[in-house]
């Protein structure tokens, strides 16, 4: 059986722990701080595979500590191998999935969890034992990769907190609107975004648009504008000036 240890107690690294327990297929210690000395840890000593679920800042500065022998990994999106020189025995295991807490987390994490990899097969091997699927991206990609990502969740989360204040405006519970994002995503994953788009950004109906701009506070409107004027282009529409520039 393989062994884990895994640097960074945060919500990764419980996750990753407590999805690795359950599956029962690796061994697996506690979380180590990035304060404890990795170079002084029987756990990191004999290990397999190190994989470090620090903030991307503490990355290299963790992985300098750890002595030469187990693979080194780390669960970042952004970030390719080099940041874990000097060592040559390296990978990278990042879980396309939101992880709002250690609980969801591991639950995801087994539930067919896709995962960016690179580097030493171990890695692979890891997301293998908890079901997941897998998908090669290269250091190069990675900051593309990880924007793609970020787009994908926070990004989205970013604009139903926008219809949360619109709603709140009204009087209105937000989740009234829940279906119809449901909706817009299942249309995207059956004929892709430019047939899935509706609305009058793809009707080109720019007085709808403009009588929507002038309802909204004006704290709201430029987020509005430009996922607008994004809208209307994927629709094969270029919007009328007055509606490009903000008044």
């Amino acid at each position: 059986m393989p062994s884990l240890a895994i640097i960074g107690p945060g919500r990764v690294g419980l996750a990753v722990f407590d999805a690795v327990q359950a599956v029962a297929s690796w061994s697996v210690t506690a979380p180590l701080s990035r304060n404890d000395d990795p170079a002084h840890n029987s756990s990191i000593a004999g290990a397999d595979l190190v994989l470090i679920t620090v903030p991307d800042r503490m990355i290299a500065p963790v992985s300098s500590s750890v002595p030469a022998g187990p693979v080194v990994a780390h669960a970042s999106g952004a970030l390719g191998l080099d940041v874990l020189a000097p060592h040559v025995r390296r990978g990278a295991l990042h879980p396309l999935m939101t992880i709002p807490n250690r609980t969801i987390g591991s639950q995801r994490l087994r539930n067919r969890c896709s995962f960016a990899v690179e580097g030493h097969p171990l890695v692979t091997e890891l997301a293998d034992s908890l079901g997941g699927r897998t998908f090669r991206v290269d250091s190069h990609l990675r900051p593309l990769y990880h924007a793609a990502a970020v787009v994908a969740s926070n990004h989205v989360v970013t604009l139903l907190a926008q219809v949360e204040r619109l709603s709140a405006l009204m009087g209105l519970d937000p989740a009234l609107f829940a279906p119809l994002t449901a909706a817009a995503i299942e249309d995207v994953n059956d004929v892709g975004p430019t047939l899935g788009l509706t609305g009058p950004a793809v009707r080109a109906d720019w007085a709808t648009i403009s009588g929507h701009l002038a309802a909204l506070p004006p704290d709201e409107r430029d987020l509005y504008r430009t996922l607008a004027l994004a809208a209307a282009r994927l629709g094969g529409h270029e919007p009328p000036s007055d509606l490009r520039s903000t008044p």
